[in-house]
């Protein structure tokens, strides 16, 4: 049972960054369109764009892409998945101290 709870708990840390994403992508959709489809009512004179919608929605799926990326990438690491560029720089050695 706890292994299953577990489970659902991990899912859940996934899916809210993605719905996330997903619900800023709406949201700067909706704001082009928006934006655009006032263009074909003659009676606006002056369109104005949504920047408010737009950049909410820019950040949610920033962060939602960013937080799924970066545990895609660490998952990677850990499995040994990823090209030499995206490995973990190894620090060196220090020289051996000399024993007296």
């Amino acid at each position: 049972m706890k292994l299953m709870i577990s489970r659902f708990i991990a899912i859940l840390i996934l899916v809210v960054p993605g719905l996330m994403a997903m619900t800023g992508f709406l949201f700067m959709k909706d704001a082009v369109f928006a934006f655009y489809s006032v263009h074909g009512d003659a009676s606006i004179t002056n369109p104005t764009f949504g920047w408010g919608h737009f950049i909410l929605g820019l950040l949610l799926f920033l962060i939602g892409m960013s937080f799924l990326g970066g545990w895609i990438l660490y998952r990677d690491r850990k499995r040994n998945y990823v090209g030499p560029r995206f490995k973990e720089k190894r620090k060196p050695k220090p020289p051996a101290q000399p024993t007296s």
